[in-house]
């Protein structure tokens, strides 16, 4: 009996001991897994800026429409003097077409019912354009004025792209440096010495404009049938590059 409770104390013991062991790893195993992660330093002395950069330029692109109305009973009907119209005033534009001067192009084109004073449909009304664009004012204005069957709806100015790429360099150029001179300044009046650049966007656009004026917006068929060419000016445009991001003094 005494023989038997040795031995089973001895194995207990020798169990005890493997447990003990086994905790203890397991114990280092966990300490290990768990050791927190620091969170990365945060950036000091970043400073947020914007500059702008404009450069004023007359604009070089105009864009007139031509346009024409039908009214019938008969919706087939209004669509096809409505492709006569445009075929015919077609024919006699191209003559004028020149690539980058004068620009010929199909506009809207549209035939919707049309309703009386009382509410119900009466019949068919139909609308077709013809888009005129390019530099040479002169030429689009005066091949607008020889088409009697459709009347100038429409006239705006812009920048050709050409013009419009030129113009985007030189104020990227002034807004960099702006962006440099006040990063600069800055950082100067904090008492750095100097900065260096972070995460940085430049973006682009072009300012507003006056349109033209009212009395060459639209003109009714019989007034236009046999008028002159319109006079037409184009106004300056402001395009607009912008810089922003961040730097950080130092």
């Amino acid at each position: 009996m005494n023989k038997y409770s040795w031995t089973d104390s001895r194995r207990r013991t020798a169990a005890g001991v493997l447990l003990l062991s086994a905790l203890c790893s397991g114990g280092t195993v966990l300490a290990q897994g768990t050791t927190a992660v620091q969170p990365a330093a945060r950036p000091m002395n970043v400073l947020n800026l914007q500059a702008q950069g404009v450069v004023e330029v007359k604009q070089d692109w105009l864009t007139a429409t031509l346009s024409a109305t039908k009214e019938g009973r008969d919706a087939a009907a209004v669509q096809s003097q409505l492709q006569k119209a445009v075929e015919a005033a077609m024919t006699v534009l191209r003559r004028d077409a020149q690539a980058g001067q004068l620009d010929l192009s199909s506009g809207n084109f549209s035939v919707s019912p049309r309703y009386g004073n009382n509410g119900k449909m009466d019949g068919w009304q139909g609308r077709a354009e013809i888009v005129l664009q390019g530099r040479d004012f002169v030429r689009i204005t005066q091949a607008a004025a020889k088409v009697p069957e459709m009347t100038l709806a429409s006239m705006g100015f812009g920048l050709s792209r050409e013009a419009r790429e030129k113009v985007e360099g030189e104020a990227q150029a002034k807004a960099i440096e702006a962006f440099r001179q006040r990063a600069a300044s800055i950082s100067k009046s904090f008492g750095f010495a100097g900065y260096s650049l972070g995460e940085i966007t430049v973006n682009s656009g072009e300012g507003m404009t006056r349109p033209p004026y009212p009395r060459m917006m639209a003109m009714s068929k019989a007034g236009y049938a046999d008028a002159a060419p319109v006079p037409v000016e184009a106004d300056k445009a402001e395009v607009t590059v912008s810089v922003s991001g961040s730097v950080q003094m130092h």
